[in-house]
């Protein structure tokens, strides 16, 4: 990375930790980002991750997952795991995501990634509408991965433990090609669903049309 580049990478990274930067400074010490991975797939789980950072933070790259290349987002995961004060995820399956919806199995999933951290947060700060519940001061920030630091961490570290879970369960289940689309509904999974009909990870309630 030339001197430029250096100076552009940390004046972006500075500027998404200013959310970060105004709670460090009013004394809120232990301040967690909270992303989620998953929402969308017609199989597998829905994975919430928390990561929490001391001030003065600088992990080059880091940015909205969906920004990132797969080989990137691994690299960029293990110096998370590496720097983070504290990480953890939650993991909510499929037949729970049938049982209770997808939103409040998404919201499950980020209230056992906070309450498993091994430092209790004091704010949290989380992407889209945030928490119903109250039970730790905090802020939604509508594309928080994009624009803000310990979010779009959280957004790695998430969907990377999602991924591999789903390559996971591409041994399992090849025929269905989970290693490429994530269980994600293109045209290869959705024709694999036609010709093999569902399988134990598929989400029942997820309803395609022409399925």
């Amino acid at each position: 990375m030339s001197r430029c580049d250096k100076a552009g990478e940390e004046r972006r990274i500075f500027e998404m930790l200013g959310y970060e930067r105004a709670l460090w400074e009013r004394g809120v010490r232990h301040v967690a980002g909270i992303d989620e991975a998953g929402r969308g797939p017609l199989a597998g789980p829905v994975v919430a991750a928390s990561v929490m950072f001391r001030p003065g933070v600088f992990i080059p790259g880091v940015n909205d997952s969906k920004k990132l290349s797969p080989r990137r987002r691994e690299d960029l995961y293990d110096c998370i795991m590496e720097t983070a004060v504290a990480v953890s995820t939650g993991i909510v399956h499929e037949q729970e995501i049938d049982r209770i919806n997808i939103l409040k199995a998404t919201h499950k999933a980020m209230r056992i990634s906070v309450g498993t951290l091994a430092v209790k947060p004091d704010h949290l700060l989380i992407d889209g509408r945030g928490l119903p519940e109250r039970f730790f001061s905090q802020t939604a920030i509508e594309g928080g991965d994009r624009c803000c630091f310990s979010i779009a961490a959280a957004s790695i570290i998430a969907k990377v433990t999602r991924d591999r879970m789903m390559l996971e369960y591409h041994d399992m289940f090849p025929e269905y090609g989970f290693a490429r689309h994530k269980g994600y509904g293109t045209k290869e999974h959705l024709e694999a669903i036609r010709r093999h009909g569902r399988c134990p990870i598929h989400r029942r309630t997820f309803q395609v049309k022409g399925l």
